[in-house]
């Protein structure tokens, strides 16, 4: 049994680490062939873009997200929008391996086949995890990046340069992923595509609402005619005051949120520190039938209150 357990805990370290490998390998946005992946991604249905948030409608919620449920296609978004150019194959693969092995590891460990599935859906979804992971911090650098790039924008064309040369100046300055984005939204406009639906492809690989607002800047002033650098100025500003409004309102939430992950993991960190020191404290709870009743009810309880907390402390604006 040892031998079994120690084989399946290699087993799923391994393809973590393949899984790491190939993601860091994926990520590197300078990398030609990833720009000519991104360039040559297939084409999304042609959605106008829009200012306004999105709103489901009210009369049949349930349905718009039913004809939205793709979860292939909706992990290649996230791939793609965490800077990962590895094909969805390879990770649906990972996730296969990791669940299997998760699985073989928790049965021989547990003796319970509810804690086995919990154990084997825990290590197929640390692909998904580190996908949500790379997807969370290169967006929070693109939008921390947009107002200075914002800036370099209205510099230029109040020098009088052109907005595709405006971007070309703004490439050469900004790191990725900001300047990675925009190269792209370039190399698609040399070749033929107009700018304003480069920026949309672009937005659909960065969704970020800031963003948005200067696709629908960009589009109005190539419609009806107007001063672009006055309008990319105010945009500038209106990003700063969201991006302040959003780090007040993190801080005055952060006591809440703070409270709320030590109250859910101080039982996980007592169970896992009386297991070490006095193993008799919980032998019962993970061996007799009635004490893993009681474990599961306990985690489910614990789930539960975790994400009611992140429920509740989330804010829309």
């Amino acid at each position: 049994m040892e031998l079994l357990t120690t084989v399946t805990l290699i087993f799923g370290l391994v393809f973590a680490a393949v899984l790491i490998l190939l993601n860091v390998r994926g990520g590197a946005a300078e990398d030609g062939q990833n720009i000519v992946r991104r360039m040559m991604r297939p084409a999304e249905e042609t959605i106008d873009t829009d200012i306004l948030r999105k709103r489901e409608e009210e009369s049949t919620p349930v349905l718009a997200a039913l004809r939205r449920f793709n979860p292939i296609r909706t992990l290649e978004q996230n791939m793609w929008q965490a800077g990962i150019y590895t094909r969805v194959s390879e990770v649906l693969l990972m996730i296969v391996l990791l669940f299997a092995a998760g699985m073989a590891g928790g049965e021989a460990f547990w003796k319970d086949m509810w804690f086995a599935t919990a154990t084997a859906t825990g290590m197929g979804s640390l692909p998904v995890a580190y996908i949500k992971f790379r997807r969370t911090r290169r967006l929070k650098a693109f939008n921390a990046q947009l107002p200075f790039a914002l800036d370099l924008i209205k510099s230029s064309l109040e020098a009088g340069h052109s907005f595709q040369r405006a971007l070309q100046v703004l490439v050469g300055q900004f790191a990725n992923p900001l300047g990675g984005e925009f190269r792209t939204a370039l190399e698609q406009n040399r070749i033929g595509l107009p700018i304003g639906r480069a920026l949309e492809d672009m937005l659909q690989r960065m969704p970020v609402d800031d963003l948005r607002m200067l696709v629908v800047a960009v589009k109005v002033q190539s419609e009806v005619g107007s001063s672009l650098a006055k309008i990319v100025g105010r945009l500038s500003e209106i990003v700063r005051i969201r991006q302040r409004i959003k780090l007040q309102i993190k801080a005055l939430t952060a006591q809440s949120r703070m409270g709320g992950l030590i109250v859910g993991l101080l039982p996980i960190i007592v169970l896992g520190v009386f297991s070490l020191i006095q193993p008799s404290y919980t032998h019962s709870l993970f061996y007799d039938p009635t004490g893993q009743k009681i474990l599961k009810f306990a985690v489910g309880l614990d789930l539960a209150a975790l994400f009611t907390i992140r429920r509740l402390l989330r804010v829309e604006y």
